[in-house]
C-alpha cells in the first residue's frame, strides 16, 4: 500500500489524530481571520475588571478590563508564529549541519558533532534564558533564540540518515560519475530524508511553543503590548485567587496544542520513518 495512503488511513482510524488535526485547523483559521473579527485585545474597560466569563465576555476580562477572548486569540497567533518560525529556523540549521556532517564525514563530521555535543551539554532552559537576557526583548529575538538553540537533535537525525544513504549504490555512482556534492545532496539526499525532516518539524513546533511559553512565563519572552499564551499565564499569577480562569484557559490551550502537534508527529513517525514503514509495507 502506498505510504501516504497508509498515513491517511491511520489518521482516519485514530480519533485522537482527528481531534488533533481538527483543533489545529480551527486554531489556524481563527488566527488568520483574527484581524477581521470585532475584537480588540488592547481595549481597556475599568468598569469591568476581572469579570468572570459571561455572555458579553465569553472568557471574562483581565485585570484592566480587556476582553480575555480577544487576548487568547491574539496570544494564540503569537504562540503559533513563534512555534512555526522557530521550527523553520531550527530545521534549516539542523538539516544543513546534518547533511554536511553526514555527507563529508571525517574532520568535518568530528568538528560539527563536537559543537553539537557542547551545546547539548548545557541545559536548554539555562542556555536560552541567559542568551534571552542579553538580547533585546521582542518577538524576533525570541524566535531567533529558540530556533538557534533547538536544531541539534534534527542535525543528529539527518546525519545518521545521510551516513546510511551515502553507502547506497546510486549515491556512490553519482559521486563516481563526477556529480557535484551540492547536486547529490539536493537531488538525492534531501528527498530521501524528507520523512525524517517532516517528523522532526512537527515535534519542533510543539517544542518551540512550549519553550516560548516557559520563557514568557519567566518574564523574558514576549513583552507588552504583545501577548502569547505563556505571557498570559505570567500575568495571571497575581490574580489566581480572584480570576483563576485567567490561568486555566491559556494553560489548557498550551497543553492541547502541544499534545496535538506531538500526536501528529508520533503518528507520522510510525509511517514515515524508513525502517518502520518498510516493516509495515
Amino acid at each position: 500500500m502506498n505510504r501516504w495512503k497508509r498515513i491517511k488511513k491511520a489518521f482516519l482510524n485514530d480519533k485522537g489524530a482527528i481531534v488533533s488535526i481538527s483543533f489545529l485547523i480551527l486554531l489556524a483559521v481563527i488566527s488568520l481571520i483574527a484581524p477581521i473579527l470585532p475584537l480588540n485585545p488592547n481595549k481597556t474597560d475599568i468598569l469591568h475588571l476581572l469579570e468572570a466569563p459571561s455572555v458579553n465576555h465569553w472568557f471574562g476580562t483581565d485585570e484592566v478590563g480587556r476582553d480575555y477572548l480577544a487576548r487568547i486569540i491574539y496570544g494564540g497567533r503569537i504562540s503559533l508564529v513563534v512555534g512555526i518560525l522557530a521550527m523553520v529556523m531550527s530545521t534549516v540549521i539542523g538539516v544543513s549541519v546534518g547533511m554536511v556532517s553526514g555527507f563529508f564525514g571525517g574532520i568535518v563530521d568530528s568538528v560539527l558533532m563536537r559543537i553539537v555535543d557542547v551545546i547539548q551539554s548545557i541545559p536548554w532552559l539555562i542556555l536560552v534564558t541567559v542568551v534571552g537576557i542579553f538580547m533585546k526583548k521582542g518577538l524576533l529575538s525570541i524566535i531567533v533564540v529558540i530556533g538557534f538553540f533547538s536544531w541539534m537533535e534534527i542535525a543528529r537525525l539527518v546525519r545518521a540518515e545521510v551516513k546510511s544513504l551515502k553507502e547506497r549504490d546510486y549515491i556512490q555512482y553519482a559521486s563516481f560519475a563526477g556529480i557535484g556534492a551540492l547536486k547529490v545532496i539536493c537531488r538525492h539526499l534531501i528527498p530521501a530524508v524528507m520523512p525524517t525532516i517532516i517528523v522532526a518539524a512537527s515535534s519542533g513546533i510543539a517544542n518551540a511553543i512550549m519553550t516560548e511559553s516557559a520563557l514568557s512565563f519567566l518574564g523574558i519572552g514576549i513583552q507588552e503590548p504583545l501577548s502569547s499564551w505563556g505571557k498570559l499565564l505570567q500575568t495571571a499569577q497575581s490574580n489566581l485567587q480572584n480570576a483563576v480562569y485567567m490561568a486555566i484557559i491559556p494553560g489548557f490551550l498550551i497543553v492541547l496544542t502541544i499534545f496535538a502537534f506531538n500526536k501528529i508527529g508520533n503518528l507520522l513517525r510510525i509511517y514515515l520513518e524508513p525502517r518502520v514503514s518498510e516493516d509495515l509495507a
